[in-house]
């Protein structure tokens, strides 16, 4: 990430990844926080639109800035590093006081560099209702926007594995891993048919990216990032690596797969039609 500038301004950010969940978007946000034209948050996801639009998100939204900030004090203890002051003042200064709006909002973009490009990374906000994109439009009009796009049935079982170890649970029989399975929070991220048009339509020449091409060829995929957000070409360390590599992954029943499998088949439909075959295949 980019230093802060304690003599920042607020602004408004240049640049949005809209999602999805679990499609690489903390790899793109790694590679980007190390290019010198790009400037994103210490805690990455600012969550502002959708806490205006989602009244459902608000609760652990709550959770994420409570949380955050003091992961990063926490990280900086764990290795023995001092607290920037500048820092610990920024994150102090936007978790007081009244939150989420839009001075708020741009102070939260204050400490950019005048030569770095502010970026908002938060996958929720693909999931915007049609009001809240509107907003969106006419609050940023020359964003650009950046969404990838994964496979929807390895979304889902991404997004199940993550959701069961951040609440400690293994279901214990198939009829728990089904119930599971008919959870509707696995639908509502990797609903593409209905929040693609809805961006697109707003942002037309938006950048949507098949996730499997993270791992194929990250250079191509950063390339096509850089001329969509108009910087220069960079060198990237650690460009290979999963940022959150699950090594104790739990194994889900074939019977569930194949029930998400079914659910997703309008997904798998709506994608190769909008978008194309080749796509869809790149997008695993």
């Amino acid at each position: 990430m980019s230093s802060l500038d304690p003599a920042g301004q607020p602004r408004k950010p240049a640049a949005l990844c809209i999602g999805a969940q679990k499609a690489g978007t903390s790899w793109l946000a790694q590679m980007l926080g190390q290019h010198p034209q790009v400037w994103i948050p210490p805690f990455k996801e600012v969550q502002y639109f959708n806490h205006l639009f989602i009244p459902g998100h608000r609760k652990w939204i709550g959770w994420h800035y409570r949380q955050k900030p003091q992961e990063i004090r926490d990280r900086h203890a764990r290795r023995g590093l001092p607290m920037p002051p500048d820092l610990d003042a920024y994150l102090d200064g936007i978790t007081r006081g009244k939150m989420f709006h839009n001075q708020w909002y741009k102070r939260v973009f204050a400490p950019a560099p005048a030569g770095a490009m502010p970026m908002d990374f938060t996958p929720e906000y693909s999931t915007l209702p049609d009001e809240g994109v509107d907003y969106v439009a006419k609050f940023l009009p020359r964003a650009k926007v950046i969404y990838l796009i994964r496979h929807p049935v390895d979304r889902a079982v991404s997004q199940l594995r993550m959701n069961l170890a951040r609440e400690k649970r293994r279901p214990g029989t198939l009829a728990d891993w089904m119930a599971e399975i008919g959870n509707p929070v696995l639908y509502d991220r990797g609903d593409y048919a209905a929040y693609l048009p809805r961006w697109q339509a707003r942002y037309p020449d938006m950048l949507v990216l098949p996730f499997g091409r993270v791992s194929r060829d990250p250079r191509a995929v950063m390339d096509q990032v850089e001329a969509h957000l108009g910087i220069g070409s960079w060198t990237y360390a650690a460009m290979t690596e999963k940022v959150f590599a699950n090594r104790d992954a739990l194994a889900i029943p074939p019977q569930a797969i194949a029930a998400l499998e079914t659910r997703m088949a309008p997904q798998l439909d709506f994608l190769a039609r909008h978008l194309g075959p080749d796509f869809l295949k790149e997008t695993r």
